[in-house]
This record gives structure tokens, sequence and C-alpha cells, in this order.
């Protein structure tokens, strides 16, 4: 049998495609946006360009092993109020009791385990595409996770959310990048009688009619870079988590777990009342798409 190519492509850093084969970047776009605050503020990056996505792809690499067997698998708190630091919180205080997650050379992933929810995800940005990583899913197995299809490394949110409703779970988390998705999920919710808490990431460039019918479907998402979230997010969210990528509430469930999330965060944390959402214009992405 022939060996199975080793290729992995992410939307990092402004929505810049990088493709990675065999440890190595072999293709790189052009970012879609130029700021973020969150790579300014931990990276020093000032301006997306395909030079930085790539430095920064390769450093990843170097710094845990992404698209590597030996990628770090139980990590570090990456940002305060991210999907997977949610999911982990919401695991270990009995909010929810499974999640569906994404991770490279695994694709998606069902796991109990709140150090491996938080460390598959805390460092990755949009993965589009993977292939499997035989050792590395062997090592998320020994710990606690259930890959949805180790043969094709597939990232299939729905198919995730059914395998957890198939093994028993009643309150599953799940991240979601599209509002397909999150529509057959919710139709799955309804149909199996479980709890599902929907959390949107990689929302930049989602279009404005999408954006709007996402924001009814989620619990919980973030703002990204995107233009339509943030434009049309106003009488719709409940909390808001941030200011510069903020990440909005939209319903009670979401709200709950974000609020157990604060609870971990061990920076100082404000909490007031005021008209949501908050986005000072200093503290933005820009442009938004």
């Amino acid at each position: 049998m022939a060996k199975q190519k080793d290729r992995h492509v992410m939307e990092a850093l402004g929505k810049t495609r990088v493709v990675v084969e065999n440890g190595k970047v072999v293709e790189i776009g052009e970012p879609q946006t130029e700021y973020c605050p969150i790579f300014d503020k931990v990276r020093g990056i000032k301006k997306f360009t395909p030079k930085t996505a790539k430095e920064n792809i390769e450093f990843r690499m170097r710094d845990f092993g992404m698209f590597t067997e030996d990628r770090a698998i139980e990590m570090e708190v990456f940002v305060g109020f991210g999907a997977s630091e949610t999911f982990m919180t919401g695991l270990r205080r009995g909010l929810i009791d499974t999640c569906v997650t994404a991770c490279d050379g695994a694709g998606t992933v069902i796991t109990s385990n709140p150090k491996l929810a938080q460390g598959m995800g805390s460092r990755i940005s949009g993965l589009v595409e993977t292939t499997p990583i035989p050792k590395l899913i062997d090592r998320i197995h020994n710990v606690g996770g259930i890959v949805l299809d180790p043969d094709t490394a597939v990232i299939d949110q729905v198919a995730g959310v059914r395998k957890a409703i198939d093994l028993g779970y009643k309150k599953i988390g799940v991240s979601v990048t599209n509002v397909k998705d999150i529509r057959e999920i919710r139709d799955l919710e309804k149909k199996h009688d479980v709890q599902v808490a929907g959390f949107g990431v990689h929302t930049t460039c989602m279009p404005g009619d999408e954006a709007k019918e996402f924001i009814n479907l989620v619990d919980m998402t973030t703002g990204c870079t995107s233009k339509w979230i943030r434009g049309q997010i106003e009488g719709k969210a409940c909390a808001q988590f941030g200011t510069a990528i903020p990440i909005f509430a939209i319903t009670q469930r979401g709200k709950e777990l974000l609020l157990e999330r604060a609870k971990e965060v061990t920076d100082p944390v404000l909490i007031n009342t005021m008209k949501l959402p908050v986005q000072p214009d200093e503290k933005q992405p820009r442009p938004l798409i």
C-alpha cells in the first residue's frame, strides 16, 4: 500500500492559506486582513504578510510540534475565552460531558478529557484539511480522545456530534465554522433529545446572510475579524468576553459556560452591565471582512 501523503491546510494570521507537506511549508497565500491584536500582543506581529504567516506556522511546528507525531496534546491556556479553554472548563465543571473538536493530524476528535480538549485546540488556527498521523492518533486515543476517522482524519463536526450521541453523551460541546453544520447539529439535537453547546469559530469572511443565521443558531461565537458577526450581534448577545477579539454569548447556555470559564481565568476580570457589543476602535483587528 502506498504511503499516504502528509498534507495539512490551515487558514491562519489574517486567514492566510498555508499548506504544509512532510514538515515543510510548501504553499503560502495572501493574508485577507492586515492586523490582529492577539498576534500583536503574543508575538509582536504588527502586519500580516505571507512571510509573517510562514514564520509563525514554522514557529508553531518547532514550538509544540504542530503537524508532527510528537505534537504536544495537553497544553497550557493560550487565550482566556477560546473554544478549547471554554470546553476544558465546561468538562471540568460538568456543564458538558464531552466535546467535539478538531486537531491537526487527527481531524475531528471527541473527548471528555479537559486537558486534551485544551491541548488539541489551543494553538491551532482555522484547520481546513489534514491527513492522519498514526502515532499522534494513538497518543490521542491513549488519553481519552476518540478520533472520528483514523484512516482519513476527516474534519466533520456534524458526524462528530452524531458519534458523541451514539456513544451516549447528552451534553455536548462542539466548535463550528459554518451555518450548514450548526443547522444539521440543531436537527440532531432535537431528534435525539440532547443538549449541544455550539461555539462559533473562524468566522472571518463569513457572508452577511450566513452570519445572521449563524448568530441565531450558535450558543456563543468569536467575532474574529468578521464584519458581519460584529455588525449583526447587537440585540443578540447576552454577554461579551473581551473587546479586541470578542466572544459573544448568545444563549443562556453559552453565557453560563463562559461565566464558568471566567472563574478559572487568572487575570483580573471586570463584570459590568452595558449595551453590547463593546468594540473600541483602537483595539479592533483590521480590516473587518
